[in-house]
């Protein structure tokens, strides 16, 4: 990577530049000299909710709990403290449920691929209490489906079913389905795909392949290989923009372990995720100061990488939550063109070409037999101008 670039930080807030600045200190309890320059500006307020709004207050809580109260407040240790410890709980809830449900699962004969969790918490920080999770994501053969929503609902699991599909689009368009228990208030997010498509990935009996077994449970549960690993994390991580640093501290601890990073390689390219890749290096070693290896340096040929990087800054400078409705209109159309620019050539012309596939929307439209919604591909261009004519007649009557 060029030595002379930097990317533009000026717009991020002062207290998650002091956030970062802790993160990536090598010592427990340490405020650098550098960093108490910032401390007499801070709103610790802001930088408590920062640190919850980024899911980072369990790596930074370990990193503060011995830090002199007249350095920073009490309160603040304090907070982060709770949040830890709640956190901590929780982690241990949600491990006993994923051994619960791999148990049955395997029981079953369903193979089972634990995306993030727990699991991927102790994978990659070795304490499950240093990472947070909201969810169990687990990944598994489409087939499978049924099967797994009968065992989960056995359970006393409820399947969220806000997906709306037509002629099966579903099961390219989306790539999970949320159950949630409403008294333990767990969530499980079943996967049939790693990312929404349209897009090429590898399919489950290769990911089965090249998987791990997790040393955090005593039944069997198994996850990604090591480079399968990364390409899910940095895809995940672009799609939304990196907009919680939690999800570039994981790429920072994937960075500082051992890897092949030829497969790496081989594996981003193969899927057209290489300025992708290079996007999550170039902003872990910015803003974390992650060590680049020889061996990465193929990712960072070209100078895409950094410009997505610098494109990502923009999720930083506020606390954009891409996942609570309504996003603000500014940051949807942002986010927008964001998703675009990542897509490769051949990424950007499936995904254009994936419109003329018909939409739940068309159905609503012009409601059709189920046996006659074939006819929804000649008609989709017409459905879709008379929603937008719609749409700009009402917007003109309420002007």
């Amino acid at each position: 990577m060029d030595n002379q670039f930097c990317l533009n930080v000026s717009g991020i807030p002062k207290e998650l530049s002091l956030i970062i600045e802790l993160l990536k200190s090598s010592n427990s309890g340490e405020v650098q000299t550098s960093n108490r320059e910032l401390l007499p500006d801070i709103d610790w307020n802001l930088f408590i909710n920062q640190a919850a709004h980024h899911r980072v207050y369990p790596l930074l809580y370990s990193k503060l709990k011995m830090t002199d109260e007249h350095v920073i407040p009490a309160y603040v240790i304090q907070s982060l403290h709770q949040e830890y410890k709640r956190n901590t709980f929780h982690m241990l809830h949600l491990s006993a449920e994923m051994e619960r449900v791999a148990k049955l699962f395997t029981e079953e004969q369903i193979q089972l691929l634990c995306l993030k969790g727990p699991v991927l918490a102790h994978e990659l920080y070795g304490d499950i209490s240093l990472r947070t999770s909201g969810d169990l994501d687990v990944l598994i053969p489409i087939k499978k489906l049924e099967q797994a929503e009968r065992i989960l609902a056995s359970l006393g699991y409820e399947k969220d079913d806000y997906i709306q599909t037509v002629l099966n689009d579903w099961k390219w368009r989306h790539h999970h389905v949320t159950y949630i228990h409403p008294r333990k208030m767990i969530k499980i997010e079943i996967h049939w795909r790693l990312n929404p498509g349209p897009g090429k990935e590898p399919s489950f009996n290769k990911l089965w392949e090249r998987k791990r077994r997790s040393e955090l449970t005593s039944y069997p549960v198994y996850l990604l290989g090591k480079e399968d690993l990364f390409m899910f994390l940095v895809s995940h991580g672009a799609r939304h923009g990196w907009s919680r640093l939690r999800w570039l501290l994981d790429i920072h601890q994937m960075m500082n372990q051992e890897m092949d990073w030829k497969k790496v390689y081989q594996l981003l390219s193969d899927y057209h995720y290489i300025p992708v890749g290079g996007q999550s290096i170039v902003l872990a070693s910015q803003l974390l100061n992650t060590k680049v290896t020889k061996e990465m340096s193929p990712l960072l040929v070209s100078k895409r990488p950094r410009e997505l990087a610098q494109e990502a800054i923009f999720y930083l400078e506020t606390m954009i939550n891409l996942h609570t409705d309504p996003v603000p209109e500014d940051v949807a159309r942002y986010h927008t063109r964001h998703l675009f620019s990542l897509m490769s050539a051949q990424q950007k012309f499936f995904f254009i070409i994936s419109f003329l596939y018909p939409y739940p929307e068309d159905a609503e439209t012009l409601p059709l037999p189920t046996k006659l919604h074939f006819l929804y591909f000649p008609l989709r261009p017409f459905l879709w101008a008379w929603r937008k004519s719609r749409k700009d007649v009402l917007r003109r009557g309420a002007e």
